[in-house]
């Protein structure tokens, strides 16, 4: 097991998802009194003396204020986002590039609305033009995404007792 892999889901005072933690943080802050166990995962970390059990969801005690606004948009970020997935032709991983909606030498602006992931292929398909334009369609409307959708984007299995905590992860997996 790795211990620094980020897999504890990590609530605000208020339980709203601030992030994730591995479990040696996770670990840390309960025994520090920073934050509270909600859930068990049910597996325990072994000490020579008793085994702990590792919290799957936890609590932190005090209110931490998020500065409101969005995510950073970047490209990890849109990827992420769309879910490692061309928008257009729905081909997942390998070399995916980010694009833009409505080209940039026509007015096309870089905000959450106007980029989308593509494969290389359909980047070059789409060349300097619309969708409509080049004949392809686009999968998803591109939106800002929620705080929460991206905390939980590249785990492999989202725990169910995580689903209560995350309530528009599945409107979108």
């Amino acid at each position: 097991m790795n211990l620094d892999s980020p897999r504890i889901l990590v609530l605000n005072a208020g339980y709203e998802p601030l992030g994730l933690a591995s479990v040696k943080r996770a670990v840390v802050l309960v025994m520090n009194g920073t934050a509270e166990v909600v859930e068990e995962s049910g597996e325990y970390l072994r000490t020579p003396s008793t085994p702990y059990p590792i919290p799957s969801i936890i609590r932190l005690k005090r209110l931490v204020r998020r500065p409101p606004g969005r995510l950073a948009l970047n490209r990890r970020n849109i990827l992420r986002r769309d879910a490692y997935t061309c928008q257009y032709c729905g081909k997942r991983g390998g070399d995916l590039t980010v694009d833009h909606v409505l080209p940039k030498s026509r007015g096309g602006r870089s905000i959450w609305e106007n980029l989308v992931t593509a494969c290389r292929p359909c980047n070059l398909k789409k060349k300097n033009r619309t969708p409509e334009e080049a004949g392809m369609r686009l999968a998803r409307r591109p939106v800002a995404p929620r705080h929460s959708l991206l905390l939980v984007a590249d785990l492999p299995h989202l725990p169910e007792t995580w689903r209560m905590y995350l309530p528009e992860v599945d409107q979108h997996r």
